[in-house]
């Protein structure tokens, strides 16, 4: 989606085409009564095979539907010499001669106005809980020159969006960013440095992403530009297949993390990354492996810098060790194993535990100087502020490709303390000994975003629940944002899990 103008726009704009837009939107996109919505299911078809599915563009030059997927709306285009056409699926204008979709201003001016009448007609709009900001997200936005007039009683911050054609899988992953509070507070503060060609930088969209979601608007929005720039810098999630969400989530913090050069002020970075721009402030976290010689007992400890963990699930063709501590009642991190279910604690148990590597996997020990057995344990040598969790519930090998339904149990408020390196030598034979200090709230974490994936591998459906300021949890379903209670979240099944440090460490 190209965001400089177009110069072929100008002959469509003659006489009444303004007008005659409306009706296009009113009609074939937004559809936002019944009566509309009736006529556009009988009506969008495609005029050379019939079809209602391929990307239906009409013309704006006549009336004409036509499959883009099948390049029967390009046929029509490059016979009649009608230059543009409208994608009734979101309302992206396309152009055949720049070959690419297109930004005017004018056009987005309407489209916007349609789009929200569409809504109030249908009553999204109503679905949204209202709530008051908090005093710092007042302050920020009081002080942002960019913002209008910010009032405590606006919904702030609860926006939906728009899927642009399965894109769940995108909305889900800005819902839980938008809705972390350190970087929103970062881009809430106009921080960013630019250095990269105007409409080309992820960070600076983002920015206005933000802008967009606390400008107390209530419409859902529409990230056409985000998802231009992610296929752009990404060009393997680019196109209208449904993508994982968690491969777009790794895919945006890296071009994130690429685009913020910049702005870390000079300061000396405290990370794994060895990088002080905002995004490895906040997710990367430093992970220590332990190479021990079977021999000599010799280790080779490494550390790696991570923006996640993930972790295997009960169910994967990965023999899953036996975890549990049993059936005494015992709880850690509030989780309860009376009910036999797995829990998150489990998983990070099996991932922090040493593993024998085997005799085809010798390593050559620099004590010994030979190649020896060993065995590898995983640690946490530093935490991140934010922790995403990625429970892998997608297993692709040359045998299988299936989703593992697993319920996996997680707590509200999470203690990374036992899996830190710190505390390995409390860990015997792959048991936990259980010695938690419980005054040390250093790594203590509270969850503020859960994504889902509903449905099969071939066809499913990314939401996202997000919690706000006095534990009001709303789940966001692309446009649709309602109020959720917190056992809705507890009970869901858990894709991604995110969470927040309690306590922060200042330099």
């Amino acid at each position: 989606m190209s965001p400089a103008g177009c110069p072929h726009v100008n002959g469509f704009k003659v006489d009444n085409w303004k007008q005659n837009l409306r009706v296009i939107y009113q009609c074939f996109v937004w559809s936002g009564s019944a009566e509309t919505r009736k006529r556009k299911a009988k009506s969008c078809i495609c005029h050379m095979c019939g079809a209602h599915l391929n990307r239906l563009h009409s013309c704006l030059s006549c009336v004409f539907f036509g499959c883009f997927t099948k390049k029967h709306i390009h046929e029509h285009a490059k016979n009649k010499r009608h230059n543009l056409a409208i994608d009734l699926l979101y309302g992206g204008i396309y152009c055949f001669v720049c070959q690419d979709y297109i930004y005017d201003k004018d056009m987005e001016q309407i489209a916007k106005e349609e789009q929200r009448k569409a809504w109030k007609l249908q009553g999204v709009g109503e679905k949204y809980s209202t709530w008051e900001p908090t005093k710092r997200e007042l302050e920020l936005l009081r002080h942002n020159p960019k913002r209008r007039k910010i009032t405590t009683n606006c919904t702030i911050g609860l926006r939906g969006l728009i899927n642009l054609g399965n894109t769940c899988f995108m909305n889900c992953i800005v819902q839980a960013l938008t809705h972390t509070p350190l970087l929103r507070d970062f881009f809430l503060s106009d921080r960013h440095k630019c250095e990269m060609q105007s409409n080309s930088c992820l960070v600076c969209e983002m920015s206005q992403l933000f802008q967009e979601f606390y400008s107390g608007h209530r419409s859902p929005h529409i990230p056409f530009r985000l998802l231009h720039l992610v296929w752009t810098h990404a060009r393997h999630l680019a196109g209208y297949e449904q993508q994982d969400a968690h491969e777009f989530l790794i895919a945006a913090l890296d071009v994130l993390h690429r685009h913020c050069k910049g702005d870390d002020n000079g300061k000396k970075a405290n990370n794994p990354n060895n990088c002080n721009c905002i995004i490895d402030q906040i997710f990367t976290g430093g992970l220590q492996s332990d190479v021990t010689c079977q021999v000599c007992h010799g280790v080779s400890t490494t550390i790696d810098p991570f923006w996640d963990i993930s972790l295997d699930l009960p169910g994967s063709s990965t023999p899953f060790w036996p975890l549990s501590p049993g059936g005494d009642g015992s709880t850690l991190n509030g989780e309860s194993h009376l009910s036999g279910a797995t829990t998150l604690t489990d998983c990070l148990r099996r991932f922090t535990r040493p593993e024998h590597l085997g005799s085809s996997a010798k390593i050559k020990c620099s004590g010994c100087h030979s190649y020896q057995e060993s065995t590898k344990q995983l640690t946490m040598k530093k935490l991140p502020i934010v922790a995403c969790f990625h429970l892998k519930r997608f297993e692709h090998s040359a045998k299988l490709r299936r989703k593992i339904p697993t319920y996996v149990s997680f707590p509200l408020e999470l203690d990374m303390t036992p899996f830190m390196a710190s505390s390995k030598e409390s860990r015997m034979n792959g048991q936990y000994q259980q010695s938690v200090d419980v005054f040390n709230n250093d790594n203590k974490y509270s969850l503020f975003a859960v994504v889902n994936h509903q449905g099969t591998l071939e066809s499913g459906h990314y939401t996202t629940f997000i919690r706000q300021h006095m534990d009001q949890w709303f789940k966001c379903d692309d446009a649709v944002i309602t109020k959720a209670s917190i056992k809705d979240v507890l009970d869901s099944e858990g894709y991604l899990l995110f969470y927040h440090k309690q306590f922060l460490e200042y330099e």
